[in-house]
């Protein structure tokens, strides 16, 4: 309202007049900005080639000096990303992603804009450790939040990527059948992984594309998801719903509130969005302030009914779970599903989402794939999105599949294989599946971007300690365990590469060893291109 009472029109913006200068030649991280999808590669190239970057775009001197830009605390507003000013010019403009009808914002007076952030650090392991973007938020209301839990999980996700079974059900394959369920709860139950994610429970798959397409209270028929939810909750284990809306807005938010009531109704308490479509109504963008709005709409009404989300397809993270714990993880990134159907994901990927994405808060990146050739039932593959049987593999060794659960933070924490096939390798699975989802502390021992990361995290009195690495030529550490762990003498096991392994020609190869050190004992850390090492130090007691 205007002080004489009438009625103020809403703020239309279309840009920010916000620039930022580099002063000199620097090495630019960063992925094209797209206003549809955050799922792309990174450069790393001279800053002169960065043209129009994704936020967050991390920029590094020859020193190793870094600066990161990007934002916090998303409301009512568009993502933003950073844009040349002139093609000659070191300036970055910021640039918001625009509406359907070419405004970036409509909104009523006073406007208030997201944090810009721009994070300085003198080395790339300060960057990573940083918690700067959680705490330009606010904190969250006072109110029972003891419901929030973080959670590890397998689940009907990885074998439709692979083309072993299908999303939809009219086909004969369909993938989230009662009896199929049942067999990744056993193993989730036998192995005390907390949780087990069914996508493609519902109807509405085989319209996909169409509007209103998508039922979230209706299973299919081959899935019982009464019987599902009794037997899951019997063997301890947490169900992990699924709304994939084919990007259909209008139609979700009509029935977002039925849909999480059920969930309610049915004990299930963690649920995985979906947005892997073109939105309706059509012409918004996904990262516009429409979509922004309606994602943290989805977060409010979710904590109304008590369950936690993994979001993909998503904005930028940015903080917002400090505001609302319940708000879990997103994706955000392209994640492990590109190398089941796609040239893949180079190993320096993985090396650089840190320092890049992963500043922006927690992601499902979805690791621990240990078929690394995809060899395992590969006659009964059926090629459905681009490269088929043959033609896919994740480009690193099984141990750096192993390591990134420690790397790539996420408090709902997907071990993304087959149970089947974590079964042909039971010792490294004993190791990997004891990593916690959420960490007391967290020391960067060694970081270079798209390079290499050494990084130590305490959950409790156990240190988890974990290396990847995308350098073709061999790279060796000295390491005192002081650095990280101080006190008694600790228990140890060690997973690495064997002397043999190869990220392509032989990347299954590894040794399994376990000992006693103590703060004076130097960890001789060797890491080959694509490869990676996991430690775990566990004080008075056997490791698990």
């Amino acid at each position: 309202m205007r002080l004489d009472g009438s009625e103020r029109e809403p703020v239309q913006i279309a840009s920010e007049l916000g620039q930022f200068q580099f002063t000199q030649a620097q090495t630019a991280h960063w992925c094209w900005a797209d206003y549809h999808t955050l799922e792309k590669t990174y450069q790393h190239t001279p800053l002169d080639s960065a043209i129009h970057a994704a936020a967050p775009f991390t920029v590094e001197d020859s020193l190793g000096r870094c600066i990161a830009l990007y934002e916090a605390a998303l409301m009512d507003y568009p993502m933003v990303s950073w844009k040349k000013h002139t093609p000659e010019s070191q300036s970055y403009r910021v640039e918001l992603c625009p509406g359907a009808d070419g405004f970036a914002v409509k909104k009523a007076f006073p406007v208030q804009t997201p944090w810009r952030v721009i994070e300085v650090s003198d080395n790339a392991a300060r960057l990573m450790e940083s918690q700067l973007v959680l705490n330009l938020n606010a904190p969250a209301e006072t109110r029972d939040w003891s419901w929030v839990k973080p959670i590890r999980y397998i689940g009907l996700w990885w074998e439709m990527h692979l083309g072993l079974s299908e999303w939809k059900s009219d086909a004969g394959r369909h993938g989230a059948t009662t009896a199929r369920v049942k067999q990744y709860i056993d193993f989730a139950a036998a192995n005390g992984i907390e949780g087990v994610l069914i996508e493609r429970w519902n109807t509405g798959w085989e319209k996909w594309g169409k509007k209103d397409a998508f039922d979230f209270t209706t299973a299919t028929t081959d899935l019982d998801i009464q019987e599902v939810v009794r037997y899951a909750r019997e063997k301890g284990v947490e169900i992990i719903g699924h709304h994939e809306t084919g990007g259909d807005v209008i139609a979700y938010e009509q029935r977002i509130d039925s849909a999480f009531a059920f969930y309610n109704r049915m004990g299930i308490r963690y649920v995985k969005t979906g947005y892997a479509g073109p939105v309706n109504p059509p012409t918004e963008p996904h990262h516009g302030q429409y979509m922004v709005n309606h994602f943290n709409r989805v977060m409010e009404t979710a904590a109304r009914y008590r369950i936690m989300l993994d979001v993909h397809e998503s904005s930028i993270p940015s903080g917002l779970s400090r505001t609302w714990p319940n708000l879990m993880t997103f994706e955000a990134v392209r994640g492990m599903e590109w190398n089941a159907w796609s040239e893949g994901n180079s190993p320096d990927h993985a090396c650089t989402l840190p320092f890049t994405r992963g500043l922006a808060g927690p992601m499902d990146y979805t690791p621990g794939v240990f078929d690394i050739g995809m060899t395992h039932r590969e006659a009964e593959r059926v090629t459905w999105n681009g490269k088929g049987r043959g033609q896919t593999a994740v480009h690193s060794t099984l141990v750096h599949q192993m390591a990134l659960p420690v790397v790539l933070y996420s408090p709902m924490q997907m071990f993304a294989d087959l149970p089947e096939n974590y079964a042909l390798h039971p010792e490294a699975f004993e190791l990997m599946r004891t990593i916690p989802a959420t960490w007391d502390d967290i020391r960067v021992l060694h970081a270079e971007i798209g390079k290499c990361i050494v990084v130590a995290r305490r959950h409790g009195d156990d240190w988890f300690l974990a290396a990847i690495a995308a350098e073709e030529k061999k790279l060796m550490f000295n390491i005192p365990i002081y650095f990280f762990a101080k006190g008694e003498e600790l228990n140890a096991v060690v997973c690495e590469d064997a002397s043999d392994a190869d990220a392509e020609k032989n990347p299954m190869a590894y040794i399994i060893r376990r000992g006693k050190v103590n703060p004076q004992s130097l960890i001789n850390l060797n890491l080959i291109g694509g490869g990676g090492a996991l430690y775990r130090f566990s004080p008075d007691k056997q490791p698990r």
